[in-house]
């Protein structure tokens, strides 16, 4: 084995050490020939841009697909002539690429007859862009006027390049598919550029293809967002609420603000919310943060039964919040209703139930509705209507309702024949309610859902509308420091008596 073989075949070693594992290189057998895939390092802030008209389209992105440098060394390399090899890019123009050749052929002259390989794969890496004179910026504007097909640059390693014509390009195996989202080809331009000679001038009502620089940017896009997904799936992540470092595959990244959490505590943490009916609770588990994951990410995490109740209760959620919308009165429906501004009337549209909006019985017209009251001043006019001595403080209706739920069978009996099998089952229970209600909540100053304090300190967020509150005078708290109203009135956060 002479030299020149010996080096050949230490190179490929060599090459094959470094950029094998991450599968960078692949060399064909068994000539001294292969494939290297070079991903360009781009500077922090890196953007690519189209312009259309007047609209400037940008994006900040961390990857590009890499360059293919495809080649074969003659028996007389490194000593005396150079590798003959094609460059491949799908975000290069032709000029670019004959630059970027022509540089490869004089960094092999400046070797003097040693090696190159390794040193055209640096330079490609870290000096392209900068050779190319693109600084923090990929202007995408002039593809436009480029042919549909990646930019292909062929040499002898002398200096002399040719561009390969359409047919060649077809032919190549260097332009051959789309995008890989693995990062292990070399990119092209979409498929859905791609005409067959059948096709090429057959045209579809209404569709409307994008040009060639929509269609790289979108490829752009593409990649970039899959080597993001790899990179975060092959770093280590401390989550924020068990404080284990997890590989990014079994973690969870929210959208809106970055945090990141793994998977097995921000599932049990959206799953305890679902089933508490605390529908606004899905939200990001670190503190002071509103951001929410997305419907994808909560399907992902708690499954599709619990997904279904969260779907469900979000909507219920935002229904409640809009003013012009009510529910059906009848409890076997109990579907939306859109009110009508010119009156009083409303009609589900599910169960065709006519009802009054004001008072939730059946349409009456235009005679008024019944007089109002709270339940137990209506429970008790129809009460005195029946004659019925019912007790009118309420310490006596507590007790007549513990004497009915303690009885014996022969004591329900009676109070039943007393004062009604209705009365003591359905309104005795629902007064009781009512006034324990009256007792015990208050109602937010915002949507007036009834809230109950149990405890804790006397700034309060309403789990319907999320509207922060003083507990003692129902003001309204604003913005996130809060501490300015418990300092300048009367109110103290750490008062207990409620």
């Amino acid at each position: 084995m002479n030299t020149d073989s010996e080096e050949r075949e230490d190179e490929m070693l060599a090459l094959h050490s470094i950029f094998g594992a991450e599968e960078e290189f692949v060399r064909k057998e068994p000539s001294a020939a292969g494939e290297i895939r070079v991903s360009v390092e781009l500077p922090a802030g890196f953007t690519v841009s189209l312009t259309e008209g007047e609209t400037v389209r940008q994006y900040e992105i961390l990857f590009l697909p890499p360059l293919l440098l495809t080649f074969e060394l003659p028996e007389d390399y490194p000593s005396s002539s150079p590798p003959s090899f094609t460059l491949t890019s799908s975000w290069l123009t032709r000029s670019q690429l004959s630059a970027l050749g022509s540089q490869l052929a004089d960094l092999y002259q400046a070797t003097g007859g040693a090696v190159v390989l390794f040193s055209w794969v640096q330079f490609l890496r870290e000096d392209a862009l900068g050779f190319l004179d693109i600084r923090d910026r990929l202007d995408l504007s002039s593809v436009d006027c480029k042919s549909n097909h990646p930019p292909f640059v062929e040499s002898d390693g002398t200096g002399r390049e040719d561009f390969l014509k359409e047919g060649d390009v077809a032919a190549s195996s260097s332009s051959s598919g789309e995008l890989d989202l693995s990062g292990q080809g070399a990119a092209s331009l979409p498929l859905l550029l791609r005409q067959s000679p059948q096709s090429k001038h057959r045209t579809v009502p209404g569709d409307v293809s994008p040009t060639p620089s929509q269609a790289l940017l979108s490829e752009l896009l593409i990649y970039d967002a899959a080597q993001r997904q790899r990179a975060f799936a092959n770093t280590v992540f401390d989550c924020g609420v068990c404080f284990v470092g997890w590989l990014g595959s079994e973690c969870v990244q929210l959208h809106e603000c970055g945090h990141v959490f793994c998977q097995s505590c921000l599932s049990e943490f959206c799953k305890m919310q679902i089933t508490e009916g605390n529908i606004r609770g899905v939200s990001c588990p670190e503190a002071s943060c509103e951001s929410c994951p997305t419907p994808a990410q909560v399907q992902s995490l708690v499954g599709e039964e619990l997904f279904g109740r969260y779907d469900r209760l979000l909507l219920q959620s935002t229904l409640d919040l809009m003013p012009d919308v009510t529910y059906c009165p009848r409890r076997t429906c109990g579907s939306p209703v859109i009110l009508e501004k010119s009156g009083t009337a409303g009609l589900c549209s599910v169960c065709g139930f006519a009802f009054c909006v004001a008072c939730k019985k059946t349409y009456h017209g235009a005679e008024g509705c019944r007089p109002k009251g709270s339940l137990k001043e209506l429970i008790e006019m129809d009460a005195h209507e029946d004659n019925l001595d019912l007790p009118q403080s309420q310490e006596g209706l507590t007790a007549l309702s513990d004497d009915y739920l303690s009885g014996s069978e022969q004591r329900r009996s009676l109070l039943q024949s007393r004062y009604g099998r209705r009365v003591m089952k359905i309104f005795l229970p629902d007064i009781l309610s009512e006034d324990w209600i009256v007792s015990n909540s208050k109602s937010c100053p915002h949507c007036y859902t009834k809230i109950e304090k149990n405890g804790g300190c006397n700034k309060m967020t309403c789990s319907r509308c999320r509207q922060n509150f003083c507990w003692l005078c129902l003001t309204r708290l604003t913005g996130r420091d809060y501490s300015g109203h418990f300092q300048d009135s009367a109110c103290s956060i750490f008062q207990y008596d409620f």
